[in-house]
């Protein structure tokens, strides 16, 4: 994460102060030097950096600091306020109009940068403050741009106004103002082109929509990966447009952070907002619940994480009956006899008691199996079924596998967001007896399960499904009888398959 590294040589550095009794002009020196250094290897700007170290000699080098009883600790304090000075000692908040007056917001940057993905986010940010976005498709240049924002604008329960890429981006920016006058918009969001390079003719599109709308705020978005580089777009973007704060995007990379404190110094505008990785996090892994869940408060910045570091009893107080919930459902068997039930399971046979379930809900249970997504029958009936199935009423699993793992993971990544999806890679962990059986249960006719069979395939679903309950099964293949047949082993009211599962959308 971004400043880790720094921060850990910076820690050094006055690991080493504290140790001395008194100090000398000399260590000081010293550790100025290797604070330097530290920075510079942050990607800290030159000029910043020989500024910095500057102003904290000229106030370490004193007789009030040389001759005082702790002068380790007065150094480390100058330095801790001189870095507070750099970055801003107060949160700023983009400035909105008052009342029901329309803010108009432009978002500019280098192409690349994460500028209409942060566009969106910030967006949904207003919009859970109470106020009414309006996202603007301003970048007719870049392929799919408009279809991102308006995907990322989708997410956010956002309104994208757009009109193609045939008509040019400050008539846009009229036509979105009146847009949002009739539609009662209160913020209105431009999503600008960028480049791969600062160039006349980006910053002179970007003028004209200056002059052909009122923009209130100009917001810059600087890829922290850019390193010392970010220090030039930023101040070029000054200079020519004009800009009154910056978003730094990507700092949960390989990123040093000597950006974000370079721009601030430089240009002497405000970091606005940052994006750590959380967002990454939802779009590329997935969450088991929303942030909204959490049994606690979340929080996106250092300063609220220092408010609520400030008094962490008061904060435990008032979400006990949170904390018990998801305590309760997360980890109920957390009490000590966790060994003591494993032995009993293993060794006795016993059930689990209390199992937890992946699919604690009131809906209707159910477990899909679809194969490998091969150009079927089958294939064209389960994509018929997710067209129609209420996602309100059903809870679906699917059981997701593959010959060609490849192409089968990517139409897996393409499914709707509101299935759950289990990946089974088939090991087959049978006695000889048992697989033997297997082997000549496929080979078969039969349609039938050997009660040996059974014991084998609940087994098999167990290691996928855990102890998880369901109320139907549905196969949409006739192509293998495993699947069908484990299946069967389930606890379910009933298995519908390609020739009845219509039926089921009536359970």
């Amino acid at each position: 994460m971004a400043f880790d590294s720094l921060t850990e040589k910076l820690q050094n550095v006055f690991k080493n102060l504290r140790s001395k009794g008194r100090l000398t002009e000399d260590d000081v020196k010293a550790a100025l030097k290797e604070v330097k250094m530290a920075l510079l290897e942050a990607d800290v700007n030159f000029k910043v950096v020989k500024n910095f170290v500057k102003e904290v000699q000229e106030r370490a080098i004193g007789q009030d600091v040389m001759n005082g009883l702790n002068p380790g600790q007065m150094v480390i304090k100058i330095v801790n306020e001189e870095l507070i000075r750099l970055m801003g000692s107060e949160t700023t908040e983009i400035k909105l109009q008052p009342g029901s007056a329309i803010t108009v917001i432009m978002m500019a940057g280098l192409q690349g940068a994460g500028k209409t993905t942060t566009t969106a986010k910030l967006a949904g940010k207003f919009k859970l403050k109470g106020k009414k976005p309006l996202l603007v498709a301003c970048d007719v240049y870049r392929p799919a741009a408009i279809k991102q924002l308006e995907i990322n604008g989708e997410k956010q329960g956002v309104e994208v106004f757009s009109m193609g890429d045939k008509i040019k981006p400050a008539d846009i920016a009229k036509a979105a103002m009146e847009h949002a006058a009739k539609n009662k918009n209160n913020i209105v969001i431009l999503d600008t082109a960028g480049r791969l390079h600062i160039d006349e003719e980006m910053m002179a599109e970007l003028q004209e929509i200056k002059e052909a709308v009122t923009v209130h705020q100009t917001i810059l978005v600087v890829d922290a990966m850019t390193g010392q580089d970010a220090v030039n777009v930023a101040s070029n973007f000054n200079d020519k447009i004009g800009i009154d704060g910056v978003i730094v995007t990507k700092l949960d990379g390989d990123t040093r952070g000597g950006a974000a404190l370079s721009i601030k110094a430089v240009t002497g505008k405000p970091i606005l907002f940052y994006v750590p990785d959380a967002e990454n996090f939802e779009d590329y892994r997935g969450l088991y619940f929303g942030f909204d869940k959490l049994p606690g408060p979340a929080v996106s910045t250092p300063e609220k994480l220092g408010e609520l570091l400030k008094d962490l009893p008061g904060v435990a107080a008032s979400c006990k009956e949170k904390y018990e919930k998801a305590r309760e459902q997360i980890c109920p068997r957390d009490d000590g006899k966790v060994c003591k039930r494993i032995a009993e399971v293993l060794l006795d046979g016993k059930e689990p008691v209390n199992p937890i379930y992946l699919n604690q809900t009131d809906k209707v249970k159910l477990l899909v199996y679809a194969g490998d997504f091969s150009d079927t029958q089958e294939t064209e009936a389960f994509y018929e079924f997710l067209n129609k199935v209420d996602y309100e009423h059903f809870d679906v699993t699917l059981i997701g596998n593959g010959a060609k793992e490849e192409e089968s993971s990517e139409k897996l990544d393409s499914l709707p967001k509101e299935i759950r999806v289990l990946y089974w890679k088939r090991s087959y962990p049978a006695t000889d007896e048992e697989y033997v059986c297997h082997k000549k249960f496929m080979k078969s006719k039969k349609t039938e399960v050997p009660e040996m069979l059974l014991d084998f395939y609940r087994r098999e679903l167990r290691r996928m499904i855990g102890m998880s309950k369901f109320d139907y099964a549905l196969v949409f293949t006739d192509m293998k009888k495993f699947f069908p047949a484990m299946s069967g082993a389930l606890d379910v009211k009933q298995i519908f398959n390609i020739e009845n599962w219509q039926n089921l959308l009536k359970c």
